[in-house]
């Protein structure tokens, strides 16, 4: 495709569209000698507070020509002084979406990867762990949030364009089986040029509009450090667990450090660390050389350490969902990472226990009341709550004339960022 230089614009609202239009006049496809106006591929254009939409009919070419096509309209919209954001939309022949489920809190679980640094192969351990986890039979989604740097569609070899259901929602790239959505699969050079506010915008529609195919998991992965969309992530986005990616490198580890801590700040279960590239195997000695000098520092970190990968030809080649095309480095991460999920995340609930999860602020307390007064003196008292019981003993101590001394021990612990467990003994 070849672009003509479109005409001066102004920020006038009311002739946005009008330089949009003339612009998109200047975009040709070289072969047929045409404009995507003469090729009738644009069915119409909405403009909305400076963000456009395109909707356009590419259901003729080819994945790789319509991609193509896709960036050059984008890239020739986003020239135009006034616009903020551009985003073809494919309309026409679509393929059959069926009953899907919408945005990325409808997966049982979601599990982000994350590093403080990049270039530690994040996106790598990202699409292995996806990859394996469909292998196994599972419905999987990997959502790659990485949109300055989407490198997810590259890893898998895949392209777009990105189609929507009948509602509109974006429908993920179907990849053996595994759902990708990416702003890689919309478009190859818009989102590098997004500021943060539009980065922002478009991330949150992602999420909450994509049409999944009845995911049990959704991997995110997230671009590296602690910008605006890992925060975006964290306060928009429920995260059931995160990985971290490092090497055993101690400026990575100390960056991993502090990100840590903005995930635990916010509840996030960390699952564990994932040490990559720490050594490789020499395939003439057979032999495996350290790549970073000094003890591993990644004790430091106080978190299991769920995985140690090396740097090998085999988590080079490209992933797919199949377990013929997996190494065994990523089975094992997958399981590895399963298991710690459910270790965080299955709590063992004594029996006879007042389970208040759920239940309105006005209901807790006589909840709380009843199963006391039918517990016998001299019996554990078990509670289960989605938020920090402990004031529950001054409501005791006021409600049941019993001494704050009395109820010993008096137990709170938190089982999970969901669930926590109370246990007394009634006096």
């Amino acid at each position: 495709m070849s672009q003509d230089t479109p005409t001066d614009a102004t920020d006038a609202p009311s002739r946005l569209t009008e330089h949009v239009e003339a612009a998109l006049r200047g975009v040709r496809d070289p072969d047929a000698d045409l404009t995507v106006f003469e090729a009738g591929l644009v069915e119409d254009i909405h403009v909305t507070d400076g963000r456009v939409t395109i909707d356009a009919d590419l259901s003729d070419f080819p994945p790789s020509e319509a991609e193509s096509v896709t960036a050059t309209m984008i890239h020739a919209v986003s020239e135009v002084p006034g616009v903020e954001r551009a985003h073809v939309e494919h309309v026409g022949s679509t393929p059959a979406t069926g009953a899907r489920e919408i945005g990325v809190e409808s997966a049982d679980r979601v599990v982000a990867v994350a590093s403080a640094k990049g270039g530690v192969g994040k996106s790598t351990i990202a699409t292995s762990l996806a990859c394996a986890m469909a292998a196994e039979g599972r419905n999987v989604g990997l959502f790659d949030a990485d949109i300055h740097g989407p490198n997810v569609p590259e890893l898998l070899s895949v392209s777009g364009p990105v189609h929507s259901d009948e509602d509109g929602n974006p429908v993920p790239v179907d990849v053996g089986g595994l759902d990708v959505m990416s702003v890689g699969l919309m478009s190859s050079s818009a989102p590098l040029a997004w500021r943060g506010a539009m980065a922002h915008d478009a991330l949150s529609e992602l999420f909450e509009e994509t049409a999944w195919d009845d995911p049990e998991t959704i991997v995110i992965d997230l671009p590296p450090g602690t910008g605006d969309i890992a925060l975006t992530t964290l306060q928009e986005t429920r995260v059931d667990g995160v990985v971290f990616v490092t090497t055993p490198f101690h400026a990575a580890v100390s960056d991993t450090h502090r990100s840590i801590q903005l995930f635990e700040e916010n509840d996030v279960p960390v699952l564990g660390v994932v040490s990559n590239m720490g050594e490789f195997v020499c395939e003439d000695c057979g032999r495996a050389h350290d790549l970073f000098d000094g003890p591993d520092p990644i004790g430091a970190l106080d978190v299991p350490v769920i995985a140690e990968i090396p740097f090998a030809p085999a988590m080079q080649d490209t992933p797919a969902p199949s377990p013929d095309a997996l190494p065994e480095y990523s089975r094992s991460l997958c399981r590895a990472v399963l298991d710690r999920f459910e270790e965080i995340w299955s709590v063992d609930i004594p029996e006879g226990a007042v389970d208040i999860r759920g239940l309105p602020s006005e209901d807790r307390y006589d909840e709380v009341a009843d199963g006391w007064a039918d517990t016998p003196a001299g019996e554990r008292f078990h509670l289960v709550s989605d938020r920090d019981p402990t004031p529950v003993r001054n409501y005791l101590v006021e409600t049941s004339d019993v001494a704050e001394a009395e109820l010993e021990p008096f137990e709170v612990r938190r089982a999970n960022p969901e669930t926590w467990l109370l246990r007394t003994v009634r006096p």
